[in-house]
């Protein structure tokens, strides 16, 4: 069995199978949450606002941003993922997540956390405080005029003086620390990764094999600047306040930051 992903939602099919988060499983999401805590610090989000978790995935982050006392509404593509979500929600309510051994977090509040299936080049039915597009969660399209429609429909989700935050790979930096291939084990599953950069494109082959069937699923992340960032905010009238390079938002440098975190305001 292959999966070459030659739909148009390529990435629809590789983020609703089990193993994209197996492959990824062990990110850090101490750091993550961290970030999370900083960049709400840093905005001066009031403890009634509402934050909208733009492409959630399976919501982990969408659940710190409640138990640091936010309402949460997280959105995403996948319904796999969005389930999932769902089913972490009910489970981690009348418990005490891992989490909250970092001090400041609380309980999580399920009257004030919601997850919904959502298409994010599409403006959603209600506004927000803020919008926050975490982990490199842009730049998946097969039409490059989506990203555009997506950057106008995170314009029409914000109230008037709110903040978007759009957390993206330094397409720089990772282009000059390029690993072409490599490979890792997860839950027995090995997988075989290869990188290029091709056509405007990040592209990441994985393959592996499991339960006698071979699999090969392809990633690919537009391999945007700055500079298309901006023209982007210019074009859906969005007033860029600061850029940062990293999680601790220290200051962003084209050619050694890891990361391009922009913070703008409708």
């Amino acid at each position: 069995m292959s999966n070459q992903n030659t739909s148009d939602q390529w990435y629809a099919s590789w983020f609703d199978t089990p193993y994209y988060h197996i492959l990824y499983r062990d990110r850090d999401y101490t750091e993550a949450g961290q970030f999370m805590q900083r960049l709400t610090q840093r905005l001066e989000l009031d403890k009634e606002a509402h934050i909208m978790d733009l492409a959630c995935g399976r919501g982990r982050h969408s659940m710190y941003l409640n138990q640091l006392g936010y309402r949460v509404t997280g959105v995403d593509l996948s319904d796999s993922s969005i389930a999932f979500a769902k089913a972490e929600l009910r489970k981690s309510t009348n418990r005490v997540t891992n989490n909250q051994e970092h001090t400041g977090l609380n309980p999580i509040d399920a009257s004030r956390i919601e997850f919904h299936v959502h298409n994010m080049t599409v403006p959603y039915h209600q506004t927000f405080d803020a919008v926050f597009n975490l982990f490199t969660s842009f730049g998946y399209f097969d039409d490059a005029a989506d990203n555009l429609k997506t950057v106008k429909a995170i314009k029409a989700n914000l109230k008037p003086g709110g903040y978007g935050v759009i957390d993206f790979m330094n397409y720089h930096y990772v282009i000059k620390n390029l690993v072409a291939q490599n490979s890792k084990t997860e839950e027995g599953i090995t997988f075989h990764n290869t990188r290029r950069f091709e056509d405007g494109f990040i592209f990441k082959d994985i393959k592996f094999r499991d339960n006698d069937h071979d699999y090969h699923f392809t990633e690919r992340v537009s391999a945007l600047t700055l500079e298309d960032f901006k023209s982007y905010f210019k074009a859906a009238e969005l007033e860029l306040l600061d850029v940062y390079g990293n999680y601790k938002l220290g200051d962003y440098d084209q050619e050694t930051s890891d990361r391009l975190i922009m913070i703008f305001r409708n």
